[in-house]
């Protein structure tokens, strides 16, 4: 017997429970993904620790060990600096004229000292023949002594004007990025006055946290990948390089979907960066393989 045809009323209700039953299946399904992102994106997977911080940001205020006038400003906002480089130079017209200085009056002491030595040795030669008084040699010695002091302290100048002459140049003491051109040609430079900030990128690292839970998990060493929003689906080689032996409270730079006054131990994940795209303070999401031996130091920038 065929099913008696239903209602308009009872239509409408069973389509309503067929709806009902579409909206619950895709709650679930949605649900189950959003468990399934934060086990594999929140350090729980049994495979990949996911951490998020930034490209830490360090900074270096460079000043003129000398106080002078500034000749030259030779690097710009944002340029990118080698260690060594000449970044700026003082006025140096009165530094050579010290250093000029101090030279000769290393050649005059050094002739005086020359002189007082010889003149000792005749005298005490003398004394061995009876011809002089013991108290002769006695001066010419003192007075050939007193000569080789004044010759050190001639030399000990000339090293300090030299020295001077050679901190007129304002060299870079690592690689990295010219944040801040603070003063300008014709400032008065002294070391109280920084004439640049340096932000470092060698070596540029990740600065970011990991809970007591996940901290056995990591090991100084191992290899880790590092990837921006900047740059969608490129990642960048990178390792353990720092574990913080001590916990501390977790900064408010930090979200994590755990309480803010939880306990975490700071990490470092060093990442090799030969295009310069990775910015100081850019945000970045880190992804550690677990179960797996730490990445031999030497091959660590040389892939990637």
């Amino acid at each position: 017997m065929a099913p008696a045809p239903l209602g308009a009323s009872q239509a409408k209700t069973v389509q309503r429970k067929i709806f009902l039953i579409l909206i619950a299946a895709a709650i679930v399904g949605t649900t189950g993904a959003a468990v399934w992102h934060f086990t594999n994106h929140n350090g729980t997977s049994a495979d990949d620790l996911v951490l998020y911080g930034n490209v830490d940001i360090r900074q270096v205020q460079l000043a003129f060990n000398g106080s002078e006038r500034i000749d030259r400003m030779q690097a710009s906002e944002g340029q990118q600096v080698r260690k060594g480089q000449v970044l700026a130079t003082l006025n140096t017209a009165t530094l050579q004229q010290k250093v000029h200085k101090a030279d000769a009056d290393v050649e005059a002491a050094r002739l005086a000292a020359t002189n007082a030595a010889h003149t000792y040795r005749r005298t005490r030669a003398l004394v061995a023949k009876h011809f002089v008084a013991q108290q002769q040699a006695d001066d010419a010695r003192t007075a050939s002594d007193a000569a080789q002091a004044a010759l050190q302290a001639a030399q000990a100048a000339q090293e300090l004007a030299n020295k001077a002459l050679a901190d007129a140049e304002l060299v870079a003491p690592a690689d990295g990025v010219i944040q801040d051109r603070i003063l300008e040609p014709g400032d008065m430079a002294s070391p109280q006055r920084p004439a640049y900030t340096l932000a470092l990128t060698d070596p540029l690292w990740v600065r970011t946290y990991v809970q007591e839970t996940d901290l056995g998990r990591l090991k100084p060493g191992m290899a880790a990948e590092v990837s921006t929003d900047s740059y969608p689906g490129k990642r960048y080689q990178a390792w353990i390089g720092y574990i913080s032996p001590s916990a501390e409270f977790t900064p408010k730079s930090v979200e994590t979907t755990e309480v803010r006054s939880s306990l975490v131990y700071q990490v470092r994940i060093f990442v090799c960066n030969p295009q310069g795209e990775l910015r100081l303070g850019m945000p970045a999401t880190v992804t550690v393989p677990l179960n797996q031996p730490p990445l031999p130091e030497a091959s660590r920038c040389a892939h990637g």
